[in-house]
């Protein structure tokens, strides 16, 4: 099995339709165990998805915006395993204003980056003293090389996000820490329901990628994601790997 004996916490599991869900099933299936995060209003929904998941899962607090929950990530894990083998970074939030770009305000631009892209340098300083023996961070991305349609500053957080994982891996490598991304086409989540006008996304992706694809399957994210998180790839640090059906790699 890919994972036999890692420890991994993963952040984002809201809806069993998820990428961060199927991180998660996939990484118990594999041989994993896995410590979940949430907070808020929001554990609710968090602990009744993952009852779905093929073994138990604990939960822990975590607000990437709240630094006494950083401050204390650490010894909050430990209380469900020694050490982490591998954290899966997938947590993104603007606010609706930072969804017209001309009019947004810096308050909810500020929130959007904070969020989705400072959050992961956080999340990743926070779960340190936990990886002493080095490891893997996989993050999630929605290919920020690109102006979209109704992305706005959240595209621009990306991009951010994007630029902190390569910052990321420089550091964390000389403590045999790779840091890596996934970039995966438009999947049916609770981040993209917040997105006015997404479906623009989905009617065209299907029919322009390559190999198609299908906004209602998250396992090929999630299996490259698991992948990442494996000793599979050991020289590997600082990449986005596009999970998209081809769609990036085509022209209009």
């Amino acid at each position: 099995m890919l994972l036999e004996g890692k420890k991994l916490l993963v952040t984002g599991v809201l809806m069993d339709s998820s990428i961060a869900f199927h991180v998660a099933r996939l990484a118990q299936e594999q041989g994993a165990q896995v410590v979940l995060t949430s907070f808020g209003r929001t554990t609710k929904i968090t602990t009744a998805i993952a009852r779905r998941l093929p073994e138990p899962a604990p939960i822990v607090e975590l607000d990437v915006a709240n630094p006494d929950d950083l401050a204390a990530l650490a010894d909050r894990v430990r209380e469900h395993v020694d050490d982490l083998d591998g954290v899966v970074h997938s947590i993104g939030f603007a606010p609706q204003g930072a969804f017209d770009f001309m009019n947004a305000t810096w308050e909810d631009v500020s929130t959007a980056v904070q969020i989705s892209a400072f959050s992961l340098q956080a999340l990743t300083k926070a779960a340190l003293p936990l990886m002493g023996e080095g490891g893997s961070v996989v993050g999630l991305t929605f290919d920020a090389r690109y102006a979209w349609p109704v992305y706005d500053w959240m595209g621009v957080a990306k991009a951010a996000f994007e630029a902190t994982n390569r910052y990321l891996a420089r550091d964390m490598g000389p403590q045999g820490i790779r840091c890596n991304i996934v970039s995966a086409g438009p999947i049916r989540t609770t981040a993209a329901k917040s997105i006015p006008g997404f479906e623009q996304f989905e009617e065209a992706w299907g029919s322009r990628a390559p190999l198609g694809w299908d906004v209602k399957d998250a396992e090929p994210a999630a299996r490259a994601v698991v992948a990442l998180l494996s000793d599979w790839f050991p020289a590997t640090t600082g990449e986005m790997v596009h999970v998209d059906g081809g769609y990036h790699s085509v022209g209009a």
